[in-house]
């Protein structure tokens, strides 16, 4: 058996990535184990919105807004480089919600959680440029109001990848198989990627395993009824770029919800997302063709050209792994996070923390409170510490602007999309090269075998999916041959 641990993360979603860096930055001997890759599931499939989540108002989720607007802007300063600001135009529409409550909802946004950095809410004209031509006549009037962009599996690899640095060992598709529970501290058996088993032990564990936390209970502790979660399933389309500029949209439904027309990798508009039951296995989901005309129906309200399922060129379905709190609704059911401790018989064995809900905007105020529940030594750390990258010494734009002046031997959009992804980190992956060539084999759309290497050795990338689709979105702009030829390449190296 190998050496022990204080702590045993299962998942690695951002909640566990979350929890591994703030306990491995506070001297905590920590293990993340991850059954697939980093952010493989709920964690990448995301609207991508570093957000407070306005129609949570409507719920009287005040406590979860407010910090999630708070956190909005921590995370920002955290990380410019895979977050950024966005504009997001509200219609107003006759026959929805009334204007004066779109108004007062957006006052309560903006100032409720104490914004600094980002714009304010303004009025905007439909009937000029940029909305004249993309908007339904009908649609006057609405407003403009500011909310960010994340590249959510990449806020996940780089939590990961400080925790490491700061000591976490990280495994990836590496699953716990079992889970026993002795007078000080827990028995865990890991199955790895080659198949093989080894035990190690924990004082504590966080189960931060999304749509499976309940089935990790069964294994931790057996004979007792299981069943926390509400799964929801959030689909999107992805469609050809369907309007010009930088700028956002969110469209009310008339049941109520609403839907996100967002730019997406410049050549596409993201548009979503859905809320439905999910019953079936989480690691098999996948979008429905209910969902799909559900989502065209609602943009095509508002769109003056309309949509359809088959005008989409990729989709991506996530599981929303929510506490079930009875809500009668699955798009009015708590996004806040719940936790639940158990020290088993008598309340004093080692304790088992799960986590059940939460969101990206709000993961690493999560990660100081279960540390908190679970007693952790140190004191609170992330708060202002930036991510990997992160640390740019002039703005973003600046930035960018300056590696592109220094790097002429790559077209403008691939340094700036290496700019994006790794911020001020940029020359680990492009080193000290002068000529592309010194950046090993091209396989299409500005990916270098020096940039795949990078993602194996310092960011747990162990398959061209893992490179293609979630440290990056490059499989959206490439062909099957040039995804296949990165597929070959992790081959090559088995």
């Amino acid at each position: 058996m190998s050496e022990g641990y204080d702590l045993l993360v299962i998942g690695g979603g951002v909640n566990g990535a979350g929890i591994a860096r703030d306990a491995a930055g506070r001297g905590m001997r920590v293990l993340l184990a991850e059954k697939d890759d980093l952010a493989a599931h709920t964690s990448s499939a995301s609207t991508k919105l570093v957000h407070g989540g306005l129609r949570y108002l409507e719920n009287y989720e005040f406590r979860l807004v407010r910090e999630s607007l708070q956190e909005r802007e921590r995370l920002l300063a955290m990380a410019p480089h895979i977050i950024w600001p966005l504009r997001f135009v509200l219609p107003y529409d006759k026959g929805l919600r009334p204007k004066w409550m779109l108004r007062a909802g957006l006052f309560l946004y903006d100032h409720i959680g104490g914004r600094k950095a980002l714009p304010g809410t303004e009025t905007v004209d439909l009937t000029r440029p940029p909305h004249s031509q993309v908007l339904e006549p009908r649609l006057t009037s609405g407003f403009a109001y500011s909310d960010c962009w994340v590249e959510d599996a990449r806020l996940v690899v780089l939590n990961t990848v400080d925790a490491a640095e700061h000591g976490a060992d990280i495994r990836v598709r590496t699953e716990v198989t079992g889970l026993e529970r002795r007078d000080e501290d827990w028995l865990a058996t890991l199955r790895g990627p080659d198949g093989a088993e080894e035990q190690v032990s924990a004082r504590q564990v966080v189960n931060a395993a999304g749509p499976w936390v309940d089935a990790v209970l069964g294994k931790a502790i057996p004979g007792e009824d299981h069943r926390n979660l509400r799964l929801v399933q959030g689909s999107h389309l992805i469609f050809p770029r369907l309007f010009a500029g930088d700028h956002c949209y969110i469209f009310q439904n008339g049941d109520g919800r609403i839907v996100f027309a967002i730019p997406y990798e410049r050549e596409f508009t993201l548009v979503g997302t859905t809320d439905r039951r999910y019953e079936g296995d989480p690691g098999e989901v996948a979008i429905t063709d209910g969902e799909a005309d559900y989502i065209c129906a609602a943009i095509n309200e508002y769109l003056a050209t309309d949509v359809t399922p088959e005008d989409a060129i990729w989709s991506y379905s996530g599981v929303r792994p929510l506490y079930d709190d009875k809500s009668g609704s699955d798009s009015t059911v708590t996004r806040d996070y719940v936790f639940e401790l158990d020290r088993g018989a008598q309340d004093a064995g080692p304790p088992i923390l799960s986590i059940f809900g939460g969101k990206i905007t709000t993961y690493r105020k999560l990660a100081e409170h279960a540390l908190e529940r679970l007693g952790a030594p140190g004191k609170a750390w992330t708060a202002d510490e930036a991510l990997p990258g992160g640390d740019l010494p002039v703005s973003f734009e600046a930035f960018a602007g300056q590696m592109i002046r220094t790097t002429p031997f790559l077209p403008q959009q691939v340094v700036w999309r290496l700019c994006r992804a790794y911020g001020s980190r940029v020359r680990d992956v492009i080193g000290t090269a002068t000529d592309a060539s010194q950046l090993g084999e091209h396989f299409g759309q500005g990916l270098y075998e020096a940039e795949i290497r990078h993602l194996v050795q310092n960011e747990f990338a162990r398959s061209a999916d893992d490179v293609l689709w979630r440290r990056s979105k490059l499989g959206l702009h490439m062909s099957d041959a040039q995804r296949a030829r990165v597929a070959d390449w992790f081959e090559a190296q088995s």
